[in-house]
């Protein structure tokens, strides 16, 4: 892959009239991931307040907040993905504030019942991590 997944969003997997919630944004994330996503989709963003199925989800992650509350959250998330879409979870590059242990991604994962792929960078200062069901896909 010659360019980052921001430039490149249907590295996420989303399709053109996908609805993909956004759990856990804060100031700090990175607009342009947002935007192609929207862009590549058609769609905005929905929040996690949406309460009908959606067809991907993004979790913007930092170190400081709760590995039990990931956990959580990836539950709740999963339990609104229709047809197994795409599920990410985006995190601080290694060296950037609020960059997590390297384990800690995996480790909620795993409490929720999920496989987490290697990360992939998605933008210069955040890298996004695949979720799959125990048994789901590649």
């Amino acid at each position: 892959m010659n360019q980052t997944a921001s430039q490149k969003a249907e590295e996420f997997g989303f399709k053109p009239g996908d609805i993909v919630q956004e759990w856990l944004w804060d100031d700090d994330v990175d607009d342009s991931v947002r935007a192609q996503i929207e862009k590549l989709t058609g769609e905005e963003l929905v929040d996690e307040d949406y309460d009908s199925a959606v067809d991907g989800v993004i979790v913007w992650w930092r170190d400081g907040d709760d590995e039990d509350e990931l956990s959580d959250t990836i539950v709740d998330a999963y339990s609104v993905l229709g047809q197994d879409g795409p599920m990410w979870i985006l995190t601080p590059k290694p060296g950037r504030p609020g960059a997590p242990g390297s384990s800690t991604v995996q480790s909620a994962a795993q409490t929720a019942g999920m496989n987490a792929a290697t990360p992939l960078t998605v933008s210069p200062d955040w890298n996004g991590i695949r979720l799959r069901a125990f048994g789901k896909g590649r």
